[in-house]
């Protein structure tokens, strides 16, 4: 068998040879009207993508046989090599079917204005280091920049998997189930296809995140500055910091006040102070989208749907979104501060058990949340699967699941709105069984059948 995967791997070596030679040759005789005549663009696809998923499958391919010729896949690692090798040919697949990518527009309308000494447009709405970084590649155009920030977007998928995987493992979840956990929820997963498939930066986000609780308090420097760097690309992870600021690690806190500092003196070095007023305006301008959006299931979205059939002023409208976000934080810091009390998601220190409820108000916190972020509350949904034992609560979780993950995005009131719904139902679960020491029944049962299965 090694023998056959060693042959294999030489002829995808060979072929590869082949390839990067006809179309090295094709080039210096014909230039790039040459290589035109050998590709065709589909209607209804788009050619850059079609090449980088065809690449980046065709790698992955050789990666594989790599592996398995040089006999690096064993017992120990089967599971997890074959669950991300199953997500990345997945993903590619489907994202080489998409011809058209939104979101990245946004980001690139910033660093072309930042580029050209302009001020950030009032579309663009993060803090300034992820389009000064940008404008660096602004040069590459359009097309350019979107295959890049794809291919930064597939890079973090498949860091995503492995980071879950190890994060699951961190809370108590066996090495088998977690690895089965992970890639279920991946491959059936709406806020993860809305993300890719506007090259968003939640998974870039998210990895980060996930990279700051796996080092801590191990490399606190490590763990500190991924947060910072989180907290510069979104905003809404400052939420997060608060579960760190409660282990009163000095040495955390401190080199967390330091990277942020020094990666926000990036864009200000750049651009100067004015840059950040700049955000500030776009954020205050949040508050004054007079509209509704479906795929906006913020309470802000869903009041303001309210206001024509109550005739509620806008004005009153806003008042009662920060009422019922201050509420929401209410019912948050009340939760995380009963989980950690109970250690109800781990024995190890108060972060593990404050994060899961502050997941929650990081994502519906914020004056617009889109379908796609719903990638935030990964672990509030996953994470109370050690939690649940009766029947009833099991139905109330599928019923989250299903509407925050399963359900497709669609412009239709009011099933848009069950990803209001959803994380307060978990935060709600969280409330209820947190005293729950005994393992679930279904942690119990899964590690005994993935035991068998196994060994």
């Amino acid at each position: 068998m090694k023998s056959a995967f060693q042959n294999t791997l030489r002829i995808w070596f060979v072929v590869t040879f082949l390839i990067l030679a006809s179309l090295a040759v094709i080039y210096l005789r014909n230039g790039v009207a040459g290589l035109n005549l050998f590709i065709q663009e589909w209607p209804l696809s788009n050619l850059a993508v079609t090449l980088a998923s065809t690449t980046l499958t065709w790698l992955l391919a050789g990666s594989l046989l790599y592996l398995l010729a040089s006999e690096k896949i064993t017992k120990e690692n089967l599971w997890l090599t074959a669950g991300f090798f199953i997500v990345m040919f997945v993903y590619l697949q489907i994202l080489r079917e998409r011809f058209r990518y939104g979101d990245y527009h946004y980001y690139l309308e910033a660093a072309t204005a930042l580029a050209n000494g302009q001020p950030l447009p009032d579309t663009y709405l993060y803090l300034p280091l992820w389009g000064t970084l940008l404008q660096f590649i602004v040069a590459l155009g359009d097309q350019g920049v979107m295959i890049v920030l794809w291919t930064v977007n597939v890079i973090a998928l498949g860091t995503f998997y492995f980071l879950l995987v190890r994060v699951l493992e961190r809370y108590g979840f066996s090495h088998h189930l977690s690895i089965v956990v992970t890639l279920l929820f991946l491959l059936i997963n709406t806020p993860l296809m809305r993300t890719l498939g506007f090259i968003q930066v939640n998974l870039l986000t998210l990895d980060l995140i996930l990279i700051s609780i796996l080092t801590y308090p191990k490399n606190t420097f490590v763990s500190a500055l991924t947060l910072a760097l989180a907290v510069h690309l979104k905003t809404s992870p400052a939420v997060i910091v608060l579960a760190f600021l409660l282990e009163f690690n000095w040495r955390w806190i401190f080199w967390f006040a330091v990277s942020f500092l020094a990666i926000g003196l990036f864009p200000i070095a750049m651009h100067g102070v004015d840059i950040y007023l700049q955000f500030v305006n776009n954020t205050i301008g949040l508050a004054q989208i007079p509209d509704t959006n479906f795929h906006d299931t913020s309470f802000d979205s869903f009041l303001r749907f309210l206001d024509p059939f109550f005739g509620i002023q806008i004005g009153t409208t806003r008042i009662m979104a920060l009422g019922a976000k201050v509420l929401l934080l209410a019912a948050t810091l009340y939760t995380m501060a009963l989980n950690i009390f109970a250690q109800s998601f781990s024995k190890e220190n108060r972060l593990l058990n404050a994060a899961p409820a502050l997941f929650v108000f990081m994502t519906l916190g914020s004056p617009i949340v889109w379908d796609h972020h719903g990638m935030f509350v990964t672990l509030s949904f996953l994470l109370i699967l050690k939690r649940i034992q009766s029947p009833t609560h099991w139905m109330i979780f599928f019923a989250a699941y299903f509407f925050e993950f399963m359900l497709p995005s669609f412009d239709f009131f009011p099933w848009s709105y069950g990803r209001l719904v959803a994380p307060m139902v978990i935060l709600w679960l969280m409330y209820v069984t947190r005293k729950n020491d005994a393992p679930s029944p279904f942690i119990t049962s899964a590690n005994q059948w993935l035991a068998k299965l196994s060994s």
